[in-house]
């Protein structure tokens, strides 16, 4: 059997398009030579000095792992010196990136906003992590970034994936046809096609939520929740709950296998807690692509409209028709209690 590379698959695909000048292509290139890097520091982060707390927070007020900074300065690093980009957001930093104010790289036309190392805190307890991204192209033409370049919905996105870090590194990503799974083959270096035309299954028999939450939960969740465990031969329930706490982890295992991810409002966190730029966008349209769906429960999480950097968004997602038994139940149970707004 044939082997074809990412780099390959990528040029082949660049080669549908006689207008392409092979940027998007390098930009690509960009995102899995720092994945390389990444994948080579997760593994062998049980030999060397990079396992535990940074000793500062970023941002969200959430204690930085050491890998935290290193994949962050490896991606950034990566996407800078590629000459493709004009801007650049990361779940690290507080404010993005404007490169069209920088001197030192050349400047190109695509945004990306992405979560270095998804998960990190479990990478102590050797559970798979990952890297998230989402890149979207500028809208403006002046010299410098303006408000209309920050407000594209997820359904403006060129292009978005994943990596995950796991007893094998994946990455996956779709650029609005379709989603493929690429797998790194250490012994040649290269992520190869080992998942083409990815699909969730339309149905699924687990279910992926922080349980401990259950108190805070609106009724609607709790009665969904509720549903998941009830005994009934003819719909395969009870489901299995199968909770990793690293969302890449739990998202591919329910592109793989089909299942359901909630991460909804709380009375903690009333407008959800998941980042809507850097993790909810770019596994939204991967789901999408895949014939899955993404939710925020009341909205698909592609329509909703960007107001700020860090803004967060309840997330359900998975297979379609699993999430739409929970907009379901949200529609009819949420008319008659209060909102946590």
């Amino acid at each position: 059997m044939s082997i074809q590379t990412l780099e390959q698959f990528i040029s082949a695909q660049q080669m549908q398009f006689p207008q392409a000048k092979g940027d998007f292509t390098r930009l690509l290139q960009a995102i899995s030579l720092a994945a390389k890097i990444v994948h080579r520091e997760v593994n062998k982060a049980g030999l060397a000095d990079i396992l535990g707390k940074q000793g500062e927070t970023n941002v969200q007020g959430e204690e930085q792992q050491k890998l935290d900074v290193f994949a962050d300065n490896h991606f950034m690093d990566a996407l800078r010196k590629v000459g493709e980009c004009c801007y650049l957001a990361s779940e690290e930093h507080e404010e993005g990136k404007d490169l069209t104010q920088q001197k030192q790289y050349a400047v190109g036309k695509y945004m990306v906003y992405f979560d270095p190392l998804d998960g990190s805190s479990n990478i102590d307890s050797n559970v798979s992590v990952g890297t998230i991204f989402s890149i979207y192209r500028r809208v403006s033409t002046a010299d410098g970034m303006e408000d209309r370049d920050f407000e594209q919905s997820g359904r403006s996105q060129v292009a978005a994936g994943y990596v995950i870090y796991g007893s094998s590194t994946m990455l996956v990503y779709s650029t609005g046809k379709g989603v493929n799974g690429f797998t790194l083959d250490p012994s040649i270096g290269e992520f190869c096609l080992s998942h083409p035309q990815l699909q969730i299954p339309e149905d699924g028999r687990t279910y992926s939520v922080n349980e401990s939450n259950y108190n805070q939960f609106s009724q609607a969740i709790k009665n969904y929740l509720q549903f998941c465990k009830e005994i009934d031969p003819k719909t395969k329930r009870p489901y299995s709950s199968r909770y990793i706490g690293s969302l890449v982890a739990d998202f591919h295992r329910n592109m793989i296998q089909g299942g359901l991810f909630l991460y909804p409002d709380t009375y903690s966190y009333p407008n959800g807690k998941l980042r809507l730029m850097y993790e909810c966008n770019p596994l939204a349209f991967i789901a999408e692509q895949a014939g899955g769906r993404a939710s925020t429960g009341t909205m698909p999480i592609l329509d909703v409209m960007p107001t700020e950097l860090h803004q967060r968004v309840p997330l359900i997602i998975g297979s379609k028709n699993m999430v739409e038994l929970v907009e379901q139940y949200i529609r009819e149970f949420s008319k008659a209690e209060p909102t946590f707004a």
